[in-house]
């Protein structure tokens, strides 16, 4: 393929220290795995990224929100990885008073048996909602 220049990209970003950054981005998406939307023919990913941006296969503005998202310190949770995370709290604090009733005694082990059971039945039902999704 012919040389691909970063005039070819500025017309997409017009900002050549933003195109850098937007094809560093999407460089590092492609090393971790992320699918081509072009063909390699033999070229480094850097070439790759700026070849996806300057034919518009690849949105500047979802790279902008990537990079955002990436150097977030707090992480915004949808609706359903709140749950999960609920539910994953709740599995530990179960685990926690197991250890500590299990050097107690044994006559609390049907009521967890029981707590154990709604726990792994509420995962399964969070479970189904998000494969659904």
């Amino acid at each position: 393929m012919a040389r691909i220049t970063a005039e070819d990209c500025i017309v997409k970003v017009p900002n050549r220290f933003e195109l850098v950054v937007l094809a560093a981005q999407r460089t590092r998406q492609i090393a971790a795995g992320a699918p081509l939307t072009i063909e390699r023919d033999n070229d480094k990913n850097p070439v790759i990224a700026l070849r996806e941006i300057a034919n518009s296969n690849v949105s500047p503005e979802k790279l902008r929100a990537t990079i955002v998202q990436s150097y977030r310190q707090h992480v915004e949770l949808d609706e359903t990885e709140r749950e999960m995370a609920d539910m994953l709290s709740e599995e530990q604090e179960l685990s926690e008073r197991e250890i500590e009733v299990g050097s107690q005694s044994s006559e609390a082990a049907p009521e967890e048996k029981a707590i154990e059971q709604a726990v792994d039945t509420s995962v399964e039902e969070v479970e189904s909602k998000v494969s659904t999704e």
